[in-house]
């Protein structure tokens, strides 16, 4: 009993032990992020991970001392408060268990549908990379129209902090404008921060959260003319801008070449931006729009009045800037003396049209008259990345996350936006950060869950209960994500992080329960399911102790409201949601996928893993694991080429062309129409208007449906020969695969009998029997097998691509052996005159005889039918006698037919003798052509009769004289 007792805590402690290497494993992920994540996590992880190390090491020594030390020596037990608990929850337990167990596919469907709609809300939640704390103040980005002055920019932000006291939220308020004398920020004029100290929460009155509040402020400070204003966080600001160059949440950089483009460009992504819900506080960069005075010069009239630039350029730099004109000494000192135009000279662009310039006849000219001066935009800044120009576009967001804000915007973009050549979009700011966190934690995590894979197949010795004992993973993320969906918060690295932890956790459960049914399983004979009741019922109170430690130890940080609340809630919601949903998965799933799996017993635990092991590395080295395909017998394979080969479907798409044109052959001329007006009978004014067509022969619209007909025929024969020779081909590459598998079998057996006389060659060295030369010869041989073996297989998937190329397929096929015979009935000429190629010729010579009677047709006379109808305006005698007036209105209409003779029918007649001269042509290609396939089939027939009496000696006398020799040999 106590050997049993010894056994038993030795395998509950190397579950313990490997339950904590596990927990370790899973923080490695977060130990291993970098940037703000990992400043920010990093110390949890670390904290956690120096804790369970302390653990792991007093488990191994100081907790089975004090146990045997402090432990009562008495079996006796009184049955407590927390056993009753207990009871009532087993009952409770083994009844449901019971009643699931006897639906074991309906239970495992249910769990994965819910799976599979935990990630379907998971694809829906958004994304931020870390959620924004509240930190108490705002700190508001006030800019101005570019070129605004000190004085400007200082009135408009006194105006806008009184429009800001008017909230009761607001404790005070500082300004900043410009940069300091250590230019650590520098920042232009027009440009200033705004921090608005705000009290505490409780004595707010207007508004009930800070985005409320923001979108007021931001409202009333759209009174002051030419201020746009951002709000946000302090810390959260500085962060922006340290980390993407800009304060806002995201920045849209575009990049391109000409300044105005990138103006345009950023302008319309802007009215994209605005139509997006939950961006707020838009900010273009203004590169452009910088007011300057520009000096054109009339170089004529300069050399007209012999002045030269460099002196206009001297007079204005004098004037407006100042020029040394002297030095003036006092004692030891010197000073320059500066001139320049007293300032109210210098304040418009009237008072440089004014500025009088000497001209070399004497005569003092304004500077109008020389040149044109205006005041014209000009650039503000020009901002660079990566050697490139860029112009920015950034928002914060309120009320959305950051992710299904980005990705909406990336929508409109691609659909309403058409950025010009050499011009792209990059989005940064904290979705960019997301992106990159994203990145990292897409390896770090499946590293780790890789890992405890690994220890619970090592802690196991069993692929299968390493399978199951996984299971809890993608059963605890399912409470993960659904807490998240109901608390309405989006995935972020906080969150990220949660799951983390969360499947470190969820996988001890699993460990405690797989541990006690195998204990059970060797140390009893019960069924398999009542080792699985008895299992979960002496397991039970461990499992629940384990997830309700871990939820309640988060609990705090999920309920709590204080400062960096806003970090802390979406780590601990995964966990507390997703433990709470893995307890109750994990207590009902697993039990039955264990009783499920050890009932069947498919294979040995060893075979399982071998055999997954295997999948896995062919997977990760497909090509090399030698010859792999789907194995199709040869009329599979021709079925299948005749069916989807491009060639043939082109093929079929034209003879339903020539069916169209046959089906309507009859093609009338157009259909003349006119009208006439003027003195068509007399002086008097007369209107005429007529309608003729023009019309074949009956026998022309004839020829022409036969030789339509006929075209068709030559495509479905060269159809028919197409498909002969698509047949032939994959007939070709089906012996040569098969014999590539016939010499792969081949070298596989010589590379074993080489390897077997290279064993028989070391022992006879050993022995002194022979040389070394003998054993360098049978590894020789070996390496080269090996060599010849690699290249077949190259070979093969060579023919592998060729086939599914001509198959229209995109998997691999080999042959299966069958098919491989070919029968000959008749002989070459009888094979030959009733083939697709003589049927082709024939369709030819037809084709050129129709093609001949269609010339024919020249020959034959065009008739044409008409009708006019015309007014003869004036007196006319009707009768001879009597003149009577006629009107416009008064009308006589004419019927015409007339019949159009090819008198001039030279060139008509020589077409029709080239066309018979073509035909005797075809004629002679096509006896040629007979003749020479023909010959070429009786060749390869006799060749197929030499190979086929070969082939009968090797199957009948060459084997079993081989096996003869192979078995003398060993």
């Amino acid at each position: 009993m106590d050997e049993a007792v010894s056994q038993s805590a030795s395998r509950m402690m190397n579950a313990a032990v490997f339950g904590q290497i596990i927990i370790l494993i899973v923080y490695l992920p977060i130990l291993s992020l970098v940037g703000i994540e990992g400043k920010m996590f990093r110390p949890m992880a670390q904290t956690v991970a120096f804790a369970l190390i302390g653990a792991f090491i007093l488990s191994l020594t100081y907790v089975p001392m004090m146990s045997a030390l402090a432990l009562s020596k008495k079996l006796s037990h009184q049955p407590n408060f927390s056993d009753r608990i207990m009871a009532v929850i087993q009952r409770f337990y083994q009844g449901a268990l019971s009643r699931v167990m006897a639906y074991p596919r309906m239970l495992v469907s249910a769990a994965l549908l819910v799976f599979c709609l935990s990630l379907f809300i998971a694809s829906r939640l958004g994304g931020e990379f870390i959620p924004e704390l509240e930190e108490g103040d705002f700190a508001i980005d006030a800019r101005l129209l570019t070129g605004s002055s000190l004085t400007e920019t200082i009135r408009v932000s006194g105006q806008a902090a009184s429009v800001l006291r008017r909230f009761p939220e607001v404790e005070r308020i500082v300004t900043r404008i410009g940069a300091s004398e250590i230019p650590t920020d520098p920042m232009p004029m027009e440009m200033t921060d705004i921090i608005v100290s705000l009290k505490d929460k409780e004595e707010w009155t207007s508004a009930a959260s800070y985005d409320e509040l923001a979108n007021k402020m931001s409202t009333a400070l759209q009174e002051i003319p030419g201020l746009s204003a951002g709000f946000q966080y302090p810390v959260q600001m500085r962060f922006n801008e340290l980390i993407a160059g800009a304060r806002q949440d995201v920045v849209c950089k575009i990049f391109g070449e000409d300044l105005d483009s990138l103006a345009r460009q950023a302008d319309a992504l802007a009215g994209l931006v605005r139509g997006i819900e939950g961006a707020r506080d838009i900010y273009v960069e203004a590169v452009t729009g910088l007011p300057q005075i520009v000096i054109r010069y009339h170089r004529d009239r300069m050399a007209l009045y012999g002045v030269s630039i460099q002196e206009v350029n001297r007079l204005v730099r004098a004037a407006f800037a100042g020029d040394v004109a002297g030095r003036i000494y006092e004692n030891e000192r010197r000073f320059d003396l500066v001139v320049r135009m007293p300032e109210d000279g210098r304040k418009d662009v009237s008072s440089v049209s004014q500025l009088l310039v000497p001209t070399a006849r004497g005569v003092q000219l304004p500077l109008y008259q020389l040149a044109d001066v205006r005041i014209e935009e000009g650039p503000n800044q020009i901002q660079r990345e990566d050697a490139k120009r860029r112009i920015i576009v950034a928002f914060n967001t309120r009320g959305r996350d950051v992710q299904s804000i980005v990705q909406e915007l990336q929508q409109r973009v691609g659909q309403q936006m058409k950025l010009p050549a050499g011009y792209y979009i990059k989005y940064g700011g904290q979705f960019e950060n997301l992106m990159e966190a994203r990145k990292r934690l897409m390896i770090a995590v499946p590293l780790a869950l890789l890992l405890i894979f690994l220890m619970l197949y090592f802690a196991f010795g069993s692929l299968k209960y390493g399978l199951l004992i996984f299971s809890a993973i993608p059963l605890s993320a399912i409470g993960g994500i659904l807490s998240l969906w109901m608390r309405d918060m989006p995935f972020s690295i906080s969150a990220g992080v949660g799951f983390i932890a969360l499947f470190g956790v969820a996988v001890l459960n699993g460990i405690v329960l797989i541990t006690e049914f195998n204990r059970l399983q060797k140390e009893s004979h019960m069924s398999i399911h009542d080792l699985v009741m008895k299992g979960t019922q002496s397991r039970l109170r461990p499992v629940l102790m384990t997830a309700a430690v871990a939820s309640l130890g988060f609990l705090p940080m999920a309920l709590s409201q204080g400062a960096g609340a806003e970090v802390q809630r979406p780590l601990a919601t995964v966990v507390i949601g997703g433990l709470v949903t893995a307890t109750l998965l994990t207590l009902f799933v697993l039990p039955v996928l264990y009783r499920w799996f050890e009932i069947r017993k498919p294979m040995a635990h060893g075979s399982v893993a071998t055999l997954v092991l295997l999948f896995m590395l062919s997977g990760l080295n497909a090509g090399a694991q030698g010859i792999s395909g789907h194995r199709v017998g040869l009329d599979s394979m021709l079925s299948e080429a005749g069916r989807a080969n491009l060639g043939l479907q082109a093929n079929r798409r034209q003879d339903d062309y020539w069916k169209t044109l046959s089906s309507r052959v009859v093609s009338l001329p157009r259909t003349q129409v006119g009208l006439e007006y003027g003195n068509i009978n007399s002086m008097k004014t007369d209107t005429r208007f007529f309608i003729s067509q023009s019309l074949q022969m009956p026998v022309v619209y004839r020829r022409d449906k036969v030789l339509y007909e006929a075209s068709g025929a030559v495509n479905r024969a060269a159809g028919a020969l197409k498909q002969r020779d698509l047949e032939r081909d994959v007939r070709m590459i089906y012996i040569e695969m098969q014999g590539l598998l016939e010499r792969d079998t081949l070298l596989a057996r010589l590379d074993s009998i080489y390897r077997k006389f290279g064993e028989a060659a070391k022992l006879r060295l050993r022995t002194g029997e022979t040389g070394k030369l003998e054993e360098v010869t049978a590894d020789a041989q070996v390496r080269q097998l090996a060599v010849q073996r690699e290249q077949l297989h190259a070979d093969m998937s060579i023919l592998q691509e060729r086939l599914a190329a001509l198959l229209n397929r995109r998997d691999k096929w080999l042959p299966d052996g069958t098919g491989l015979d070919m029968p000959l009935s008749g002989t070459a000429s009888d094979a030959v005159r009733n083939g697709p190629l003589a049927a082709w010729w024939q369709a030819q010579s037809n084709l050129i005889a129709r093609e001949t009677d269609r010339e024919r047709s020249g020959l034959l006379p065009e008739f044409t039918i008409g009708y006019s109808n015309l007014s003869l305006v004036g007196w006319q005698s009707p009768d001879g006698v009597k003149q009577q007036y006629f009107g416009p209105s008064q009308r006589f209409g004419i019927y015409g037919l007339s019949m159009g003779l090819p008198l001039f029918n030279g060139a008509t007649r020589a077409r029709i003798r080239a066309g018979e001269l073509a035909g005797e042509v075809n004629r002679l290609e096509s006896e040629q052509s007979l003749r020479l396939t023909e010959g070429r089939l009786s060749e390869l027939t006799a060749q197929l009769q030499k190979d086929t009496r070969l082939i009968a000696y090797h199957r009948q006398t060459g084997l079993a004289q081989a096996e003869t020799i192979i078995q003398t040999a060993a």
